[in-house]
């Protein structure tokens, strides 16, 4: 026996209709759940647009929005960032056009200003510095901007700050990456630095030849003072010896108290040694020595005189 199944047309479009209203519900559920929990990363921030006027800024981490009444704008880095901007042709005082490299550190201080004072701060910061290196350089010659990179860089940082500031942006250092002059200028750089090196070798080694004679001279000045101070010296010691055996022989022969039959011996001893001399052609034989070698020689043959002359008849002793 079967069962005949009634099924109401209306119950069915009902049930359906409820369905895809569930269905609408959730999905509506979760848009709106996903539109308003916002997660900001550390070191960014979001800017919050109500019905397209600002609002607030938002910080790193959980954020709840009104859906579809705010809207929130590209995250902006709060990092500093570093751009490095293709090389720009600049004309130094002297009319020589070099190529210059920057290199500009930079942080966004303030997210707001960022996006409502400045369409795109990346290309205007590029611009500024382009514009700003030509003013600088300008005002120096090739050898100058060479040479004083570091008042151009603090020039540059100065007036990129201050221009800057208003669109919430801090420069904090600028820096020229690399200078590159004309190829012909290049070659007399080279030329010239190459013969500023010679000069300086050239000198180098005059200084050098001239402190190395210096000090030899300083050298036998120096041994010629003490060779003369040791002939000094040993003048003086052997003048003092000589003193001290003089005055020793002196003493001597003050205490023996010779006669003058001892010294005629004496010299008639160093007669010899005088007259080794080649020198010596003249001998001053003194008065004294005459007296002393009569009385030397009397002294030893004083009695055969005596004996060979004749005594007188009447036997007294003859008178001499």
């Amino acid at each position: 026996m079967r069962i005949p199944l009634t099924v109401n047309a209306g119950d069915f479009v009902g049930q359906i209709f409820v369905v895809v209203l569930l269905v609408v519900v959730a999905i509506f559920v979760v848009v709106v759940l996903f539109r308003s929990i916002r997660i900001i990363p550390q070191a960014y921030a979001g800017v919050v647009e109500r019905l397209g006027r600002y609002q607030r800024t938002l910080s790193p981490g959980l954020n709840l929005l009104i859906p579809f009444i705010d809207r929130l704008l590209p995250l902006v880095d709060m990092r500093e960032q570093v751009v490095s901007f293709p090389p720009q042709p600049v004309i130094t005082e002297d009319n020589l056009v070099v190529s210059i490299d920057t290199v500009v550190y930079f942080q966004v201080t303030d997210a707001r200003a960022a996006t409502y004072e400045i369409n795109n701060y990346l290309g205007a910061v590029e611009q500024l510095t382009t514009t700003t290196l030509r003013n600088v350089v300008g005002g120096l010659n090739l050898e100058e901007a060479l040479t004083s990179r570091d008042n151009i860089n603090t020039q540059l940082r100065v007036v990129l700050d201050e221009a800057t500031g208003k669109w919430g942006i801090r420069v904090s250092r600028v820096e020229l990456k690399a200078i590159d002059p004309p190829v012909s200028i290049q070659d007399s750089m080279e030329k010239q630095m190459r013969a500023e090196r010679d000069r300086r070798a050239a000198i180098l080694t005059a200084e050098g030849s001239k402190q190395s004679q210096i000090l030899e001279a300083e050298g036998r000045r120096q041994a010629e003072i003490l060779r003369a101070e040791g002939d000094k010296q040993a003048a003086v010691l052997r003048a003092e010896g000589e003193a001290e055996a003089i005055q020793f022989v002196f003493e001597a022969i003050h205490k023996g108290d010779p006669d003058e039959k001892l010294l005629a011996y004496q010299y008639l001893q160093m007669l010899p040694k005088i007259s080794e001399s080649s020198s010596n052609k003249l001998w001053i034989i003194p008065s004294e020595f005459t007296n002393a070698l009569n009385s030397f020689s009397t002294a030893f043959g004083g009695s055969d005189a005596h004996a060979s002359k004749p005594k007188p008849a009447d036997g007294t002793t003859p008178t001499s």
